[in-house]
């Protein structure tokens, strides 16, 4: 009997349902669209991020005194300790190995280079003082369980440029910065002499590419990791590694010492993906390496995704805010209208928590009716700003549609909490007079 005055009241007055259910829709379309991008936008983002370059940088912890400025290392390239290259594919086995998107060893030795265009009939070898640095182009890392992985510059560094191509690993090829190669004459298809400072080492490489990266490695040649390794002496070694990671925003619990938490609040801080955390595990898989964190990648990439939440976490809140009102102000003037109606109920033995109950029921309804429908707007709300702004819509979620019929049913109980106490105090004699 119950279920079939709700049901019989439900479809009275249409035109405050209508009013009600569109607030609700519209309010929880919002609400919709704005937790799917939110669940989505971090991975998204920091995907995207990784076009920004490398977030972790491992160097020898046995190294000399860093001396760095501005990002840039001071050092002489040829000064300081050495980590092994038969260790990088433990970098695929910490616990966070899905999270490393791509790493990239560097050895860097100072060289002297001449092309074909730089011999003159006065001077036959017209030599380039400059940098030779071995590295990935697209390595492949047989990692332990079996797999192959594809890494190298072409992800950790994805902002360079190359006219013509990146050379093929263990091949005498190389790449020349733009600005060396105006310097020197060094034209794809070029062979390009080089040679460590004693001249006791020397190799020709053919010029496959032309590197424009706005930086220091314009005036440098890159070649495969093991013409470096020749050149400086240093077999099977490197001096320095950039590790791509997808990480999530710092907190203060994050940049904590480890040394002083306790076991659970460890357990909590290394099993998030923190960058401070993945540094923290490759640290464990690399004998004698320091790994530290390129905070002005860090720290940027953190500060976007936590105002972007920010600002989605508002839009949430004033659409929320807005259907409470709405809600409010049309189950009020329902109220107001079924006075007589409540009266009646009431003289005929119906208490004031009989009433108040029907009524949240009705309302209750109401909101699981406009909660779904406003989940179906925000779902294709959600698709064109994931698509215009992304490139890629976000998928429907259950857990966005319990939260979003959850919230409905509390924005109308809050909406309609202050008219259905009004109508559970109204006395019956007074409004059957018509007082």
């Amino acid at each position: 009997m119950f279920l079939r005055i709700v049901a019989d009241s439900f479809g009275r007055r249409p035109r405050h349902k209508l009013l009600t259910g569109a607030a609700l829709a519209l309010g929880m379309g919002v609400v919709t669209a704005a937790l799917s991008v939110s669940l989505d936008v971090g991975d998204r983002l920091a995907k995207e991020f990784r076009s920004l370059g490398a977030n972790l940088i491992v160097t020898p912890q046995a190294d000399s005194l860093p001396l760095e400025i501005g990002g840039v290392d001071y050092r002489p390239v040829n000064a300081g300790a050495y980590l092994l290259e038969a260790d990088l594919p433990k970098l695929k086995t910490i616990f966070w190995h899905n999270n490393i998107m791509g790493f990239s060893p560097i050895l860097e030795v100072p060289i002297e280079a001449w092309s074909p265009a730089s011999q003159t009939w006065i001077t036959p070898v017209v030599a380039g003082h400059t940098s030779l640095i071995g590295t990935w182009a697209q390595h492949r890392v047989e990692i332990p369980d079996g797999a192959t992985y594809l890494t190298g510059v072409v992800k950790t560094n994805p902002w360079w440029g190359v006219q013509g191509q990146w050379f093929g690993e263990d091949s005498l090829q190389c790449v020349v910065g733009v600005n060396l190669s105006r310097r020197i004459g060094a034209k794809i298809g070029d062979d390009l002499n080089v040679s460590s400072g004693d001249h006791a080492k020397w190799v020709t490489l053919k010029v496959v590419g032309l590197l424009s990266s706005g930086g220091s490695e314009d005036e440098t040649v890159l070649a495969p990791l093991s013409i470096a390794q020749q050149l400086a002496g240093k077999p099977e070694q490197y001096r320095k590694l950039y590790v791509s990671a997808l990480t999530k925003p710092e907190d203060d619990f994050a940049r904590r010492d480890p040394k002083t938490m306790s076991a659970a609040e460890f357990e909590k801080w290394s099993c998030s993906p923190y960058v401070s955390s993945i540094a923290y595990s490759i640290k464990q898989v690399l004998p004698g390496a320091d790994v530290r964190v390129i905070r002005r990648v860090a720290e940027g990439e953190g500060q976007i995704l936590t105002r972007l939440r920010m600002l989605l976490w508002l839009v949430t809140g004033a659409a929320l805010l807005a259907a409470v009102l709405a809600v409010g102000a049309s189950s009020a003037a329902s109220v107001i209208e079924r006075r007589t109606e409540i009266g009646l109920m009431k003289a005929l033995g119906a208490g004031s928590g009989t009433v108040g109950f029907l009524l949240a029921a009705e309302q209750l309804l109401l909101a699981f009716v406009g909660g779904g429908v406003g989940y179906s707007l925000g779902i294709v709300l959600a698709r064109l700003l994931g698509q215009k702004i992304f490139g890629a819509a976000p998928e429907p979620s259950l857990i966005v549609f319990l939260v979003v019929i959850a919230l409905a049913a509390g924005v109308t109980v809050l909406g309609s909490a202050l008219p259905l106490r009004r109508a559970s105090q109204y006395e019956p004699a007074p409004i059957l007079r018509g007082e």
